[in-house]
C-alpha cells in the first residue's frame, strides 16, 4: 500500500498561557491522500487553524509525527519548512493577505520570487494564471482597487504561482459576498478536479459539504470523520506544470536573490516615502554635518597658511640675542651684513635680507602720519613673498647707492593718498625731513602677531643706515629657503654656521615654518574636536535609523507572515530589511553630501574670508560610513524580522 500524502500520528500542540499549558490539539490522528477535497470544520476556538498551520508547515507540533510523502517533517530544518511551503503548498487566507505596495501581478508572483525563477518566465506564468481566473484586466490595479473576490482571486493564484499540490484554505470566502463566494469555492472545485488537493478550514456546514470529506473537530479532537462520496473514485491526475518556471538559482547564487531583495526593498521604500524620509533624515543631517564642518577646517587652514605665505614661506628670520625679550639684544653688535652676505652663498639659501628698521613720521602734503621704516636688501621681498601691486621695486644698485627711493604698502597708501586721482607711483614724500621718491606698492605685510594694520616704508638698508640710524648693525637677517631643503635641517645648519662665525650664540632664529605648524596643527585639532561632535550626530543618527527600522518591522509583521507563508526563508527576510536599512543610509549619505555641498554654495554667498574647501576623501568616506551605519544598526531589526514565528506574523496585523 503507498504512502499517503498526509499522514497525521498523536500530534499534539500546546501554548504556553500564563502559568497553565493549553492543548490546542489533543493526540490528532489523520491521513489525507493526494486529490482529496478535505473540510475541517469546527467553531470558533476548536483548533482547526492551528491543525491547517500545521498541516502548512507554518507551525510545529509540540508532539507527534507528522509525514508528508513518507517524509518526517519534524527532523527538516528552517530553511527545508520554507521550501515545502513554497514547492508544494498554496495558502488562500481569509483576509487576503495581499501586499499593498505590490500589483496584482507582483503579488501573484512573489512565491515564484522567492523559488528563484526568473523575472521574464513568473512574469508570463503570473499573467497567464490571473487570466484563467478572469481578472487579467486588474494585473495592474493594487489591492486597494480591487473588490473582496478579485482580491481572493489575486489570493488563489498567488498559491497556484508555483504549482502547489496542496491548496490550504482558510476560511476562504468569510469576507466575501455571496456571489463572490461561491465563485471562489467554484476556483477551489474546479482545482480539486484537476489533481490538487483541496484542505478547507471553516465553520459553515454548506461549504464543508461542497467538499467530499468532512472533519469536525471539537476541543483540539477530531470528533467525526465522514465522506460524502465514493473515496475509491478516480481522480485525475495533478497536471505538471513546473515546466513553466525557470530553472531555480543554484543556492551558491547570491547575485540572483540579492538583485531581487535590492527590488523590493526599493518598491517598499518608494511606497513608504515618508517613513524612509524620517528614518534617514537623522543619516542626512549627520553626513551633512561631517562633511561641511571637514570642509570648513580645511577651508579655514588653507586661509591660515595663506596667511602665513605672506610672512615668507619656509623662511627663517635670525635677530640679535638670546631669545625674544632678550634684554641685551640692542648691545649685541655682531649680526652684521656680511652675515646676509655669506648666507647668501649657502646651498639652501634662495633669497637672502638683512633688515633694519625705525619709526618715524611720514608726510605728503597736509597729511601725516606714524610709520615703520624697515631698511631692507633688494631680495627682501621675494624673502617675504610680497606682491607688487604697482610701480617697481629698488635693485642691489639702489642699495648700493644709499638710493632715497621708498616702497609703500597698501595701507600708507591708503592712509597718505586717500584721494585715488592722485597716483602714489613717482611722488615725494617726507620720512622726518628726508624726501623720498615713491617707486613702488606692495601688498599690506602680514605680522606674525598682527601688524598688518601697521604702515610700512621700505627702503634700501643702507639709507636707513647712514641717514637714519647712523649705524651698521642689524635688526635681523630673513633667508628664503629652498623648497627642496628641510626648515629643520636648514636651521641646524645657520646656528652652526652663525656661533662659527661669531664665537657664540648670540642670537636665536624664528622659524616661520614652526609658526604654520603650530597654527595647522591648531586648526587640525579643532576640526577634529568639531568633527567628532558631527560623528556623534551621525551614530544617533544610525540609532534613529535603527529604531525606526524596529518599528517598521512592527508595522509589517503581516506582510513577513505572508512571505514567511508563500516560501521566504529567514535569510530572504534577513536580506530584504537589511537591503532596506543599506538603502535608505546609502541614499541619506548622498543626500546629506548634496546638502553640504548647498551649504557651501551660500556659505560662499556670505562669507569673502575664505570659502569650504570640499574633501573627496572626506565624501568617500561619508558614503561608506553611511552605508557601515545601514549594515551595523539595521542589522538587529533585519535579524528581529527574520526569526519571526509564520502563524503569530500573519495574525500580527
Amino acid at each position: 500500500m503507498s504512502e499517503p500524502l498526509i499522514r497525521l500520528e498523536k500530534i499534539r500542540r500546546e501554548f504556553q498561557s500564563g502559568d497553565t499549558i493549553f492543548a490546542a490539539l489533543k493526540d490528532i490522528d489523520l491521513t489525507i491522500e493526494a486529490g482529496e477535497m478535505v473540510a475541517i470544520i469546527g467553531a470558533s476556538g476548536s483548533g482547526k487553524s492551528t491543525l491547517m498551520h500545521i498541516l502548512g508547515c507554518l507551525d510545529r507540533a509540540t508532539s507527534g509525527s507528522y509525514r508528508i510523502s513518507g517524509t518526517e517533517i519534524e527532523s527538516v530544518s528552517g530553511d527545508e519548512l520554507a521550501e515545502l511551503r513554497r514547492e508544494h503548498f498554496g495558502f488562500i487566507f481569509q483576509r487576503y493577505h495581499l501586499l499593498s505596495e505590490l500589483s496584482a501581478l507582483g503579488n501573484v508572483e512573489i512565491p515564484a520570487v522567492y523559488a528563484g525563477s526568473g523575472a521574464t518566465q513568473r512574469g508570463v506564468r503570473a499573467a497567464a494564471i490571473l487570466d484563467r481566473l478572469g481578472i487579467a484586466d486588474r494585473a495592474d490595479h493594487r489591492p486597494s482597487q480591487l473588490s473582496g473576490g478579485q482580491q481572493q482571486r489575486v489570493s488563489i493564484a498567488r498559491a497556484l504561482m508555483n504549482d502547489a499540490e496542496v491548496i490550504l484554505a482558510d476560511e476562504p470566502t468569510g469576507a466575501l459576498d455571496k456571489h463572490s463566494g461561491e465563485e471562489v469555492l467554484r476556483i477551489l472545485k474546479q482545482l480539486n478536479s484537476e489533481g490538487r488537493t483541496v484542505i478547507i478550514v471553516t465553520h459553515d456546514p454548506a461549504i464543508a459539504s461542497l467538499a467530499e470529506r468532512i472533519i469536525e473537530i471539537s476541543d483540539g479532537v477530531i470528533i467525526s470523520d465522514k465522506r460524502s462520496s465514493d473515496p475509491e473514485r478516480t481522480r485525475a491526475a495533478k497536471p505538471n506544470n513546473t515546466a513553466d518556471l525557470a530553472p531555480k538559482q543554484s543556492a551558491t547564487s547570491l547575485l540572483g536573490p540579492l538583485m531581487e531583495a535590492f527590488g523590493m526593498a526599493l518598491v517598499s521604500m518608494w511606497a513608504h516615502k515618508l517613513r524612509a524620509f524620517l528614518t534617514m533624515l537623522g543619516i542626512i543631517i549627520g553626513i551633512a554635518s561631517v562633511v561641511s564642518v571637514v570642509a570648513l577646517g580645511q577651508g579655514s587652514q588653507q586661509q591660515v597658511l595663506e596667511n602665513i605665505s605672506s610672512l615668507g614661506t619656509n623662511s627663517l628670520e635670525i635677530f640679535a640675542g638670546k631669545t625674544f625679550g632678550d634684554v641685551r639684544s640692542g648691545r649685541i653688535t655682531t649680526l652684521v651684513v656680511d652675515d646676509a652676505t655669506q648666507l647668501a652663498k649657502q646651498p639652501y639659501a634662495q633669497a637672502v635680507t638683512p633688515t633694519v628698521s625705525t619709526s618715524s613720521t611720514i608726510r605728503f602734503g597736509s597729511t601725516e602720519a606714524n610709520a615703520q621704516v624697515n631698511g631692507v636688501g633688494a631680495q627682501y621681498f621675494a624673502a617675504k613673498g610680497l606682491t607688487l601691486s604697482k610701480g617697481q621695486l629698488f635693485n642691489s644698485d639702489s642699495v648700493h647707492d644709499y638710493s632715497q627711493e621708498v616702497v609703500i604698502d597698501e595701507n600708507t597708501k591708503k592712509s597718505l593718498f586717500a584721494d585715488k586721482a592722485i597716483s602714489p607711483i613717482g611722488q615725494t614724500v617726507f620720512v622726518g625731513k628726508i624726501p623720498l621718491r615713491v617707486i613702488g606698492l606692495v601688498s599690506a605685510e602680514q605680522g606674525g602677531f598682527g601688524s598688518s594694520q601697521n604702515l610700512s616704508l621700505y627702503l634700501p638698508y643702507t639709507t636707513v643706515q647712514a641717514r637714519f640710524l647712523g649705524d651698521s648693525t642689524l635688526r635681523s637677517i630673513t633667508i628664503r629657503v629652498k623648497d627642496d631643503f628641510d626648515m629643520d635641517y636648514v636651521q641646524e645648519a645657520v646656528t652652526s654656521f652663525l656661533t662659527q662665525r661669531h664665537g657664540t650664540k648670540d642670537f636665536y632664529i624664528l622659524n616661520t615654518d614652526d609658526i604654520r605648524e603650530t597654527i595647522t596643527s591648531t586648526t587640525q585639532t579643532m576640526t577634529i574636536l568639531i568633527g567628532s561632535i558631527a560623528v556623534i550626530s551621525l551614530i544617533v543618527g544610525g540609532i534613529g535609523v535603527m529604531n525606526i527600522m524596529l518599528v517598521s518591522v512592527s508595522e509589517r509583521i503581516s506582510e513577513i507572515g505572508v512571505r514567511m507563508a508563500v516560501g521566504a526563508r529567514q535569510s530572504d527576510i534577513l536580506r530584504q530589511f537589511l537591503i532596506e536599512a543599506v538603502l535608505v543610509c546609502f541614499v541619506g549619505g548622498f543626500a546629506g553630501i548634496g546638502l553640504a555641498l548647498a551649504f557651501g554654495a551660500v556659505f560662499s554667498l556670505f562669507s569673502l574670508s575664505f570659502s569650504l574647501v570640499y574633501s573627496t576623501t572626506s565624501i568617500v568616506a561619508a558614503v561608506l560610513c553611511s552605508s557601515l551605519i545601514g549594515i551595523a544598526f539595521g542589522y538587529l531589526p533585519a535579524r528581529n524580522a527574520s526569526r519571526l514565528d509564520p502563524v503569530e506574523a500573519l495574525s500580527g496585523d
